[in-house]
């Protein structure tokens, strides 16, 4: 495999024509290296257009959906990120190209492990790996910007608590087969505007509640 030529064709054919335009969002595509954050046995997937399988079941998500988050939160250098949901770590990196640090949390040890691992082969220094549940965030601490690497049936408000005014949270939230991805901003103490940005389906983030299918 051509593995340049086949990042190129990545950005140009999978990502840009899904309203990634953000020329800042697409030269981080072409410089952080996606196949070096896929296990080695799925190389040969790293730029399909598709979920990358990752130990104990869980999935990257499709290049597309992250460099549509990560285009959505407009981060700038000076901003802390909370992520939820390490995986392999690669939205981790691509976060700290962006951001001034980024913490995340990843409820499975093994992939904790490895998002660890990854990051520092990478040489990312400013994104941090904690193997913790993330569905109460941080307790005390807050953030400019929170992005959840998977999908939840609803947004905790605990997580919404932990922005900053003026801060930025993406995730993809409802039931398969339709999902939506919402950017919600914290204008004020009590204040969050929610704006639909786009469809798609995403991996099941563990450990956060789901309704109860139960119907009066």
């Amino acid at each position: 495999m051509n593995v340049e030529h086949a990042r190129f064709n990545m950005i140009e054919q999978q990502i840009r024509p899904w309203d990634v335009l953000d020329s800042s969002v697409l030269g981080l595509l072409a410089v952080v290296k996606r196949e070096d954050f896929v296990p080695r046995e799925h190389r040969s997937l790293a730029f399909m257009d598709l979920e990358v399988p990752l130990p104990e079941g869980q999935a990257m998500l499709a290049p597309k959906v992250e460099a549509r988050l990560l285009q959505a939160l407009g981060l700038g250098k000076h901003e802390r990120v909370l992520e939820i949901g390490a995986g392999s770590g690669h939205m981790a990196a691509l976060l700290a190209h962006k951001a001034q640090s980024v913490l995340s949390l990843e409820i499975r040890p093994a992939l904790a492990d490895l998002a660890r691992s990854n990051l520092q082969r990478a040489a990312v220094l400013n994104a941090e790996v904690r193997c913790a549940d993330g569905a109460q965030g941080v307790p005390g601490e807050s953030f400019d910007a929170i992005v959840l690497s998977g999908s939840v049936a609803v947004l905790p408000d605990a997580l919404l608590a932990s922005l900053r005014v003026g801060g930025r949270l993406v995730a993809v939230v409802g039931d398969a087969p339709v999902m939506r991805a919402l950017l919600v901003t914290r204008r004020g103490p009590e204040a969050y505007d929610r704006e639909e940005i786009f469809d798609t389906v995403a991996p099941r983030l563990v450990g956060f509640p789901e309704p109860s299918a139960f119907r009066f």
